[in-house]
């Protein structure tokens, strides 16, 4: 699995919209590899933001 799958996943079994600093504390990914996962979900629109910094998957 990735760690843009992984990163995902956290995501959505976190059930709210969350910081990258909660998917890394949830996870235990490293905080950079969080960061470029998020910039490539951001781009390919995985991802949406319904609160300032705090990030879900697209429903």
């Amino acid at each position: 699995m990735s760690v843009k799958e992984q990163v995902l996943e956290t995501m959505k079994a976190a059930g709210k919209p969350v910081s990258a600093g909660e998917v890394e504390q949830l996870s235990g990914l490293d905080r950079k590899e969080i960061d470029k996962a998020f910039k490539e979900l951001k781009k390919d629109e995985a991802i949406t933001s319904p609160i300032r910094c705090k990030w879900e998957p697209v429903k």
